[in-house]
């Protein structure tokens, strides 16, 4: 008998030292920092937690959660190792893990990769249940299978089923390649789709300019818009007074085309700045993100404060290009845009354009409480005074 609780000792010795080894590791690889600072102690640090049994899993998985991006290469690194040697993985810890949305999404997506390797039947029986994830890359595999349910359902001529599936594909999906195929293939049985809806792009605007950016200069220079909104106020610009007009995207992506409004020379000014503003009326406080897409260089105010910029030219564009996340105040909110055009005169250089929508972290768009109909006309920039005076909301 003594002998026995001896043993029994020593091995609960051993699980309190292995959990405390593992704990230290977790914590070392979380304190590395930017330029080499606590990488040799997370180096150490890692090979060690590389040796935890496969039940320490779950731990190292619920560690992602705040760690940095270096960090969670390091802790990832870990898992793969511990599994990749492990040939019975903790599926139901694992399946907990994903059930609970508070997790850090990455680290979920690692633990759905886990099981579709050591199980692919059981993944596959998660699927359905992730459409509505809070977490974009887990629902990415739901919407991909019911993507794949509307194909089979279209190739059976079961028109109606497979529409109902194309939708549910499109209400989920938030990723643009995803977003395109549903659409494409929505489109293609007749259907409607409201993709400005869909994103939550602003597409209601006012603008104003062409005011100055000679050699660079007009980023930094304060116009008056940036001091006050007044609609019946006329200015000097670049060429002349300027005031106010209306501006109405009917573009699928939301795309403000600054050259409607002010055409030069080879569809296209030069040197030159203009400021787009809209009002967005929030039914509550809230977090949010204003993703941004532009290849000019830009400075965004919300409610009157600078939010950021970037004094840059011609880089590209895609949706989403910039997230920018700020707190809606509840009711009226102000989105001011600065948009300049450098000299460069190349035909890749000419575009004035940007895209801007509401959503939240997923990409899930937060639509203004009095949002209008998305219009299906092109753009209007007529400058009337009744139009000028009306606020415009998105």
């Amino acid at each position: 008998m003594k002998s026995l609780a001896v043993g029994l000792l020593t091995f609960n010795f051993f699980l309190t030292a292995q959990a405390a080894s593992i704990s230290d590791s977790i914590k070392t690889i979380r304190a590395v920092g930017p330029e080499g600072r606590g990488n040799a102690a997370a180096t150490k640090a890692w090979k060690t937690l590389s040796q935890a049994e496969v039940d320490a899993l779950p731990q190292i998985l619920r560690s992602m959660k705040g760690a940095s991006p270096l960090a969670a290469n390091w802790l990832r690194a870990s898992v793969d190792t511990i599994a990749g040697r492990s040939k019975d993985l903790p599926i139901s810890e694992l399946i907990n893990f994903i059930k609970d949305h508070q997790q850090d999404p990455l680290a979920r997506r690692l633990a759905f990769e886990l099981i579709q390797n050591a199980n692919p039947d059981q993944a596959k029986k998660l699927i359905p249940g992730l459409i509505n994830d809070p977490s974009v890359e887990l629902r990415r595999e739901a919407v991909a299978q019911t993507i794949e349910e509307g194909n089979v359902k279209k190739d059976a001529k079961e028109i109606d089923a497979a529409i109902k599936s194309y939708r549910k594909a499109l209400d989920a999906a938030r990723d643009i390649d995803q977003i395109r195929t549903t659409t494409t293939a929505l489109r293609q049985l007749n259907e409607t789709v409201d993709l400005p809806r869909h994103f939550g792009f602003l597409m209601h605007w006012h603008v104003i300019g062409p005011f100055d950016n000679t050699k660079r200069s007009g980023f930094d220079k304060i116009y008056p818009p940036e001091k006050t909104i007044d609609f019946d106020a006329v200015y000097e610009g670049k060429n002349g007074k300027v005031q106010w007009s209306k501006f109405v995207t009917a573009d699928q992506y939301g795309m403000v085309n600054i050259n409607k409004a002010y055409p030069g020379p080879g569809d296209g000014l030069k040197e030159v700045t203009a400021y787009a503003y809209t009002e967005y009326e929030a039914s509550e406080a809230r977090e949010a993100e204003l993703r941004l897409g532009c290849k000019n260089a830009w400075k965004i105010w919300h409610n009157g404060n600078l939010v950021f910029g970037r004094d840059e030219y011609h880089r590209g564009m895609r949706i989403d290009q910039y997230k920018l996340k700020l707190k809606l105040a509840k009711g009226r909110n102000t989105l001011l845009i600065k948009l300049c055009q450098n000299e460069q005169t190349q035909p890749w250089t000419k575009e004035w354009q940007f895209q801007l929508r509401m959503c939240d972290s997923t990409g899930t768009a937060i639509h203004a409480a009095d949002r209008p109909a998305t219009p299906s006309n092109g753009t209007d920039n007529s400058k009337s005074t009744e139009q000028s005076n009306r606020r415009p909301r998105n």
